[in-house]
């Protein structure tokens, strides 16, 4: 839904996005990678506004650098 703002599901065109938000004591829709929220990584929301799917995305390079810093290389979909 990030690129081709259609929902999977359903394949509406009504798409909202909803950034990712960094708030005291951790709150809002992130990842923490570090000792405090200077370092939490926001997840934005792309909700289908007709059927409530919902997708999360890490939206810059850099956040999912800091991912991968901090969690490390996982093996891809296959487990390989």
């Amino acid at each position: 839904m990030k690129y081709t703002h259609v929902c999977p599901k359903c394949h509406a065109s009504s798409v909202a996005r909803v950034p990712g938000a960094v708030g005291a004591y951790g709150a809002g829709n992130n990842i923490l990678v570090g000792l405090t929220t200077f370092g939490a990584v926001p997840v934005s929301r792309y909700i289908c506004l007709n059927c409530g799917f919902v997708e999360e995305w890490i939206d810059t390079p850099e956040h999912l650098a800091k991912l991968r810093q901090k969690y490390g290389q996982s093996a891809g979909p296959s487990g390989a």
